[in-house]
């Protein structure tokens, strides 16, 4: 059985992370991390990352439950990007590979 957080839309909005039913719209939950508008976001397992003026925070994908919070002192206020893990990157690869072996079999 799924769990509900796998099958949700995660979205950084106003200072707030908010995550969303993507089959209807509706708001699951909504949590303020930072007075930022710009909030970048992704999604790691049961977590999401949530950069906001230069600060890193983690909640918990279920319920929005802030885990931690890192300030980045020393980095400024700029904008936090997100890269892939290895799990991602391997299975983006692996999925790649299959279309083209399909693709070559027609």
């Amino acid at each position: 059985m799924r769990r509900r957080d796998e099958d949700t839309l995660f979205i950084g909005i106003g200072g707030c992370v908010v995550a969303l039913d993507p089959a209807t719209g509706e708001e699951r939950w909504r949590t303020k991390v930072k007075g930022a508008t710009y909030i970048t976001i992704a999604r790691a397992g049961e977590r999401v990352l949530a950069g906001a003026n230069g600060e890193l925070f983690c909640l918990d994908a279920s319920n929005g439950a802030v885990l931690w919070h890192n300030k980045l002192k020393g980095l400024g206020m700029g904008l936090i990007s997100f890269g892939c893990s290895g799990e991602v990157a391997a299975a983006a690869a692996a999925r790649a590979a299959a279309a083209a072996a399909g693709a070559a079999a027609t």
